[in-house]
């Protein structure tokens, strides 16, 4: 019989990229399982991705707090809430274990799994499972969520992790360029310009041109400004997350500092370094089946020179 089951993860864009190896666990270990993902509309594309996934119910949570006594928002709330009322899944399980996830979870038919008080980073959320589950804060994202799933449907993840974006990366010829990821949601993530044009020289040296993605106006105004001068480099229009998912599968390589793109391009498989300044890799390492570099700690960034050892390790990684 088919086993209905429901994943509850919105966000953010890099958490949904260190879910996938997950529901390619629980594709291979259960039988006939269909797999629903609730997410966050501006993400929703990620789970479509992946070939086990049976349909994304979007949740619009980012958007609604903005208004959320709206009549517009309500009544999409209300539409939401009588679409998960109208569904019964065997088993509801929620990745994310904080309150904001809680009151989708509570909205569903089904048997509801998730971390105990121990192991959720908002204890309390752990109060409203039907089935808890102990999983050690320490590990790293994406082990940690291939643990939860092992633990809620009866197998141990064995195995490099899977994240299912074959359809972006087989067959596809890699071409000379790097993308580039300089912007970040917040300014002490930032690298400093002439660390960037000391890697930008690299790259030019290798014969690559460089792809910069930006997000909005004033990152699309800063990647415009370092490059200023710069040959062969292009700031890239917006553009969806598949279509940025297209373009990562086939870069020579990635260099990017601690964003959700920079982990989908490790888990594109595509040689990637992460520049880590802000944050720490030890709970969000660049997981992928290509070479990664999670460089930096959380108040102590890289020089140029260490990216720049990597780069020519990721170059020697594997043949052009």
């Amino acid at each position: 019989m088919t086993k209905k089951i429901l994943i509850v993860r919105t966000s953010s864009l890099g958490d949904l990229v260190h879910m996938l190896p997950a529901i390619s666990d629980i594709a291979r270990h259960v039988p006939g399982a269909q797999i629903d993902w609730l997410a966050e509309e501006a993400f929703a594309e990620i789970p479509g991705w992946h070939p086990a996934v049976h349909e994304v119910i979007k949740v619009a949570h980012r958007r609604w707090r903005k208004s959320w006594w709206s009549s517009q928002t309500r009544s999409e709330r209300a539409a939401l809430k009588k679409n998960l009322k109208a569904r019964h899944y065997d088993i509801v399980l929620d990745m994310q274990a904080l309150m904001k996830s809680i009151w989708l979870v509570r909205q569903t038919q089904g048997v509801r799994h998730g971390l105990d008080r121990k192991s959720a980073r908002e204890p309390l959320a752990s109060l409203f499972y039907d089935v808890k589950h102990r999983v050690e804060f320490w590990q790293p994202a994406v082990p940690r969520q291939r643990q939860l799933a092992g633990l809620a449907f009866g197998y141990t993840p064995e195995g490099e992790p899977d994240f299912g974006l074959q359809a972006f990366t087989e067959g596809q010829a890699i071409e000379p360029y790097a993308v580039i990821m300089p912007s970040a949601s917040r300014d002490d993530k930032l690298w400093p310009e002439q660390d960037w044009h000391a890697v930008f020289e690299r790259l030019a040296q290798s014969g690559l041109s460089l792809k910069l993605l930006a997000g909005n106006a004033a990152e699309t105004a800063r990647a415009q400004a370092l490059i200023a001068g710069v040959p062969n480099a292009q700031v890239m229009p917006r553009m969806s997350l598949t279509d940025i998912a297209r373009l990562l599968a086939r870069a020579r390589l990635m260099v990017g500092l601690d964003s959700g793109l920079t982990h989908l391009s490790a888990g594109l498989g595509r040689p990637t370094i992460g520049i880590y300044k802000a944050s720490t890799p030890v709970r969000t390492p660049l997981q992928g089946s290509g070479y990664t570099a999670s460089l930096g700690e959380r108040g102590q960034a890289p020089s140029a020179q260490t990216v720049i050892s990597a780069i020519d390790q990721a170059l020697a990684s594997e043949a052009f």
